[in-house]
């Protein structure tokens, strides 16, 4: 009895004669290639998988709490960061990239993604949705820093905010979800939090800590004399040592702070509490940036004290004044941002694998132009029928093509020459075993997802 025309009809035909390589180009003589700007860097290929990897939890994370995505530009107007970040914060003083446009309007590229998010909820009137609203974000943002081990001038964030809402219980939320989100990714974490009450309530404390430090000037470096006179609260941010020394006597802030401040911040604790978050109360923790009240907190990597600067893998507090700051209606508000460069490195020096693309489960050998267009169109068919493919048309050889095959891991192989593209065949060959059919082209992809189908 004949052999049905749509079954693999076993064959010990020879696999297709290999075409001769031909030889690589030699590269051009002349300029040399252009460099990268200092503190600016490529993310290459092989590095990928551990980005998308920690992209692929944020938007997981994101989704199981109802967040919102948002995208706001790279480029404001620099007004924005002045009035939210604050005018004596070293972001502003030292690191924004500003610059006038062709228009004459002074710019910047965004140093960090809240200020934006809160320009957004006013100008489109989201004050008048359903409150909260909880929006997330992720992308580049540029501080012009000195380059070290895990800071980059330009760097990434993947940030959460919630608009609309004074309760603690949405402080402990997002503290959760920082976590939560480096757990899922295998970081262990340690938690620090402190609350830095009010404006109002930050005046005693502040002339209090100036006259603490104003004794030990002479110990200060410029920066933190500069900060005792224009922002003292961020002298409590200095990693200096002759400040790290005179902390530990300094006045603490949760001293000065009023009733709603402090039950505010216990109730975050007793929601920490409730969900097992462990955390460590850092009186001294401040953040940099003007816009933060009441709850600040930073997530550092399990066995990091937080004295190395710019280590925390995640941070954020609350901002209740950002978006009246702003031109806004009183609008209270908290969120955090995750530093992707630093959790990156982090899953690197931890050796944890990353999101790797999905192996392919058929992989297209051709030979000669023919066989490419039939190839093209036969690769189209698989991946709109759901079967994960992979292949080399960039390649003549036929041995180059089987070794990516098998580096890939594709358990088969089609394989197209001159005679199965007159014959409209094809050669499927068991990349295991090495055993090879002939299948009619026509019926190919049904064959091959009864071939996976049995295998799974």
């Amino acid at each position: 009895m004949p052999a049905r025309k749509d079954q693999p009809k076993k064959i010990k035909a020879p696999v297709p004669a290999k075409e001769a390589p031909k030889e690589a180009v030699p590269a051009k003589k002349g300029k040399p290639a252009p460099e990268l700007l200092r503190g600016f860097r490529d993310i290459l290929p092989e590095e990928q998988s551990r980005w998308q990897s920690v992209r692929d939890v944020v938007r997981a994370m994101a989704d199981a709490y109802s967040f919102d995505r948002i995208d706001t530009p790279v480029l404001e107007r620099s007004d924005l960061f002045l009035r939210a970040v604050g005018k004596q914060t070293d972001i502003v003083e030292k690191e924004m990239y500003v610059f006038e446009d062709p228009a004459g309007d002074s710019v910047a590229l965004r140093p960090e993604g809240t200020a934006g998010v809160a320009r957004a909820y006013i100008n489109h009137g989201m004050v008048n949705l359903p409150q909260p609203v909880k929006l997330w974000y992720e992308g580049p943002m540029f501080r012009h820093e000195r380059p070290q081990a895990g800071r980059y001038r330009q760097f990434h964030q993947a940030g959460f905010e919630v608009l609309g809402s004074t309760e603690a219980i949405i402080d402990a939320q997002l503290l959760m979800i920082a976590v939560q989100t480096l757990k899922e990714l295998g970081l262990p974490t340690t938690v620090q939090v402190n609350s830095i009450g009010t404006p109002e309530t930050r005046q005693a404390y502040l002339a209090e800590l100036v006259n603490f430090f104003r004794p030990h000037r002479s110990k200060l470096s410029e920066d933190d004399k500069h900060r005792l006179q224009k922002n003292p609260l961020r002298i409590l941010d200095s990693k200096d040592v002759a400040v790290q020394e005179l902390l530990p006597n300094a006045p603490q802030i949760v001293d000065w702070l009023d009733e709603p401040s402090k039950n505010h911040f216990m109730k975050v604790l007793e929601f920490l509490d409730e969900v097992e978050i462990p955390y460590v109360l850092n009186p001294h923790l401040v953040r940099g940036l003007d816009y933060y009240t009441h709850t600040v907190f930073e997530v550092y990597e399990a066995g990091d004290t937080g004295e190395r600067a710019q280590s925390a893998l995640a941070a954020g507090g609350r901002y209740d004044g950002l978006v009246e700051q702003l031109s806004g209606r009183p609008t209270p508000a908290c969120g955090f941002a995750i530093g992707m460069e630093r959790v990156v490195r982090a899953l690197i020096e931890r050796n944890v694998p990353g999101a790797g693309r999905p192996r392919p489960q058929v992989f297209f050998a051709q030979l000669g132009d023919a066989a490419r267009r039939v190839g093209l169109k036969l690769y189209e068919q698989f991946r709109q029928g759901g079967i994960a493919v992979a292949e080399a048309f960039g390649k003549n050889a036929l041995k180059s093509q089987l070794e990516a095959a098998n580096k890939l891991g594709a358990p088969f192989t089609i394989i197209i020459g001159q005679k199965e593209v007159l014959d409209g065949t094809v050669i499927v060959r068991d990349m295991d075993s090495g055993a090879q059919e002939i299948a009619d082209r026509g019926k190919i992809v049904s064959i091959l997802k009864k071939k996976l189908a049995e295998e799974a």
